[in-house]
């Protein structure tokens, strides 16, 4: 059963800093999500962050993650969603900075299987939003390849036990309230808020990757790896920081 807004919006003891003032802007649904993380040195990614943000590291290390989840319900507040252009298949390839004291996540790449939903995405986001065809069986496998960058994923999964204690690094690698951009030189902060992730472990029977960013080759297997049934998210309009 779902969580009303209400709810949502009241549960906030986890959060790492306040709700925004003011009303949200977007609703929207992370369904079934698959979390690859790979840990990597500072140095080799730092190049990739914008000036402004400042890489965020756990025990000396940076991290960038593959999340391949499903969006679903996503639409402006007070309107309804429109399953066409609502609900597609994503994957995005993310790192973790923070600014001004408050941790987040900024996108190295983003896909998306409706390719008319990338373009509203990128025009009103200015987020890196492309096109690229994927397969989904919600059970145990998700595929998808981009003919534009090269970019191809594939994995066949089992979901494990749910984690019951989690981690400062299980912490550190998905309870994010924010989400920084740049466009056209100004960076761009936009806030988010859930309930924690329910996560899982995951394990994988198969898993082919050839996303290479900047040099940072991602055909290995992830250090680390996790399963959310999803989460109900609220977000802001982005502000300029």
């Amino acid at each position: 059963m779902k969580d009303t807004l209400s709810d949502i919006l009241l549960h906030t003891q986890h959060r790492p800093w306040p709700l925004p003032v003011g009303n949200y802007s977007y609703y929207q649904e992370w369904n079934d999500v698959l979390f690859f993380h790979w840990k990597i040195t500072p140095e080799s990614i730092q190049h990739l962050i914008p000036k402004g943000l400042q890489l965020d590291t756990i025990d000396g290390n940076a991290w960038i993650s593959l999340v391949a989840f499903t969006m679903e319900e996503i639409r402006p507040k007070g309107l309804p969603a429109v399953s066409f252009i609502s609900n597609f298949d994503e994957i995005n390839l993310r790192t973790y900075v923070i600014k001004d004291g408050k941790p987040g996540v900024y996108f190295l790449n983003i896909e998306a299987g409706n390719s008319f939903s990338c373009k509203i995405a990128r025009w009103i986001s200015g987020l890196p939003y492309e096109f690229a065809p994927m397969r989904r069986n919600r059970t145990n496998a998700f595929q998808s390849a981009s003919s534009n960058k090269g970019f191809s994923f594939k994995a066949r999964y089992q979901i494990g036990k749910s984690i019951e204690e989690k981690t400062e690094l299980d912490v550190f690698l998905t309870e994010r309230y924010c989400l920084y951009v740049e466009r056209k030189g100004i960076l761009y902060r936009y806030d988010i808020h859930h309930k924690p992730w329910d996560i899982a472990k995951l394990w994988v029977s198969e898993l082919e990757t050839s996303y290479r960013i900047d040099g940072i080759a991602l055909n290995k297997l992830p250090n680390k790896m996790h399963y959310s049934k999803g989460v109900q998210v609220v977000a802001w309009n982005r502000i300029k920081v």
